[in-house]
């Protein structure tokens, strides 16, 4: 019960928040994926390559700067959630979401992306007032993500596989990934890429003008 009184106020902050960005023309999209999926990296091409959006970022960390410092030497208004001081929860909330959101000019921006924490567990189970839920999946992480964390993929707009570039060296299927993901979220979008190589970016900052 008190779980369910937790997520019930969470929505509705996370509701209350999507409805007033969306009155300021700011599409918010949450990037979900386990440490070292390519998160960070996403968010950083996608930057690069679309000058004529106006970003902001929000990241998730349990501690350290290090992500939010990348991001503002893209000279985009970044804002950062350590978790550590709260008890290091691995995931964020939409309260701490609009907090920050709140703390930002967020001037003539249109696009604020939230780098979640690092997990396919927990992110999955709080709305943080998001428009668009990106899950990133690399593909070292394997086949059986999707059938293993059910959750994220069900609640996920968007699946980005990412690290094209290392399947010749794999024992893995891209298409049992996407198969699985499917099987769970038949809606799901997929964007395989890498962002080392460029393979599939075109597609996924095509994905992203028209948000």
């Amino acid at each position: 019960k008190v779980l369910h009184n937790v997520l019930a106020a969470n929505d509705q902050v996370a509701d209350t928040l999507r409805k007033e960005l969306k009155k300021r023309s700011i599409t918010l999209i949450n990037v979900m994926g386990s440490p070292g999926s390519g998160k960070t990296s996403l968010i950083e091409k996608s930057i690069k390559e679309l000058p004529e959006r106006h970003f902001a970022v929000i990241e998730g960390d349990i501690e350290t700067s290090l992500d939010a410092e990348k991001m503002s030497s893209l000279n985009v208004e970044t804002f950062q959630i350590n978790t550590g001081p709260f008890g290091g929860d691995c995931h964020l909330e939409a309260s701490w979401v609009k907090s920050a959101v709140d703390s930002m000019s967020l001037k003539g921006v249109d696009l604020v992306f939230i780098e979640n924490i690092g997990n396919l567990v927990c992110p999955a189970e709080f709305d943080t007032g998001a428009h668009i839920n990106v899950v990133i999946l690399s593909t070292p992480e394997g086949e059986d993500k999707p059938l293993k964390y059910p959750l994220m993929f069900r609640k996920s707009d968007v699946l980005v596989i990412s690290k094209m570039d290392l399947v010749p060296h794999l024992n893995v299927n891209v298409e049992t990934i996407i198969k699985n993901a499917r099987g769970i979220n038949p809606e799901i979008l997929v964007f395989p890429l890498s962002t080392k190589t460029n393979e599939g970016v075109d597609k996924w900052v095509e994905y992203l003008r028209r948000v």
